[in-house]
């Protein structure tokens, strides 16, 4: 089985540069999707071609929205705000549906409606996939240098906002796990987590200590993601003690050529999934010029 995971930046750009020769190439039977940043009405008619599409777009105009294409209707599905486009092969209809909401962790009622997250039970097989967006987020206030910043210095909102973030989605994450396997499912969490964990996931991870998205902190909660019992990061698993392959790199001229990119977007698995690996990688555009987003599709292929 064939699962992707894709932060598209705009499904109208993404279709414009490519997209859906890409899917119709490497016909995965799932794919996890971010920044979708489209009102359902407005998803391009047929883009997603054989595939269902279950979408949860959020409620701030342009930005965010999360998805899963599967090959077959999705056996059930959960969002943090209760509701969800399901959309089938060739249908249109902007219609959103009411669904059975569980208890969220708490702190997590903040973002609950910013199109962050989706999760679906396959089918076809006995696995719970998520598709997460979580914020960029920004550095600390004491960190924050005027004129030496791309941004404006917040007084460290941005940064506050993603930790709050952190700590809720952990809790949320444990509650998915164990739920999923009280239904004999594994957990599949996809998605642009917006943190670099490790030094093998940072081409100039010595100058990007003090960067949102490699900071310490972060770094120590991805870090408690992750055990033998828990999580595991299938793709490290296949490229281990490496640099890469990175799944991110900056619009800025030359960062693509010189592959000085970001390892930011995630297949992370319960362990009895993630043994079944076989094949993972980086759908790394061959020239700067036909990228379809500033990220690229990673894709494993698990023996299930």
């Amino acid at each position: 089985m064939r699962i992707a995971t894709f932060n598209i930046n705009g499904i109208r750009a993404a279709q414009r540069r490519g997209f859906e020769d890409w899917l119709r190439e490497r016909q995965p039977d799932v794919v996890a999707l971010q920044e979708v940043r489209a009102p359902a009405a407005a998803v391009p008619p047929g883009v997603f071609g054989k595939y269902h599409f279950t979408y949860e777009e959020g409620v701030i105009p342009g930005r965010n929205g999360v998805a899963v294409l599967t090959m077959d209707p999705p056996a059930a599905v959960r969002t943090w705000s209760g509701t969800a486009l399901v959309r089938a092969p060739g249908e249109d209809h902007s219609d959103t549906i009411t669904l059975e909401r569980g208890p969220l962790a708490r702190g997590l009622r903040e973002f609950a409606d910013e199109g962050r997250y989706i999760e679906v039970d396959l089918a076809d097989a006995p696995i719970t996939v998520a598709s997460l967006y979580l914020p960029k987020g920004g550095i600390p206030a004491h960190l924050q240098k005027p004129g030496r910043m791309r941004d404006e210095p917040d007084g460290g909102i941005r940064y506050a906002r993603k930790m709050r973030f952190l700590d809720a989605f952990a809790r949320q994450l444990t509650r998915s796990r164990r739920e999923a396997r009280a239904r004999g499912r594994e957990l599949l969490l996809m998605g642009d987590l917006n943190i670099a964990h490790t030094r093998y996931d940072v081409r100039n991870w010595r100058r990007s200590n003090q960067a949102e998205g490699f900071l310490p902190e972060e770094r120590e909660w991805f870090d408690s993601l992750l055990s033998p019992r828990t999580l595991v990061d299938v793709v490290r698993t296949q490229y281990p003690g490496v640099d890469g392959p990175y799944s991110w790199w900056s619009w800025i001229p030359g960062s693509f050529t010189r592959d000085v990119g970001w390892r930011i977007d995630y297949h992370l698995a319960t362990p009895g999934l993630a043994r079944t690996a076989v094949a993972a990688g980086t759908d790394r555009e061959p020239a700067e010029d036909r990228r379809m987003s500033d990220h690229a599709p990673v894709v494993v292929d698990y023996d299930i």
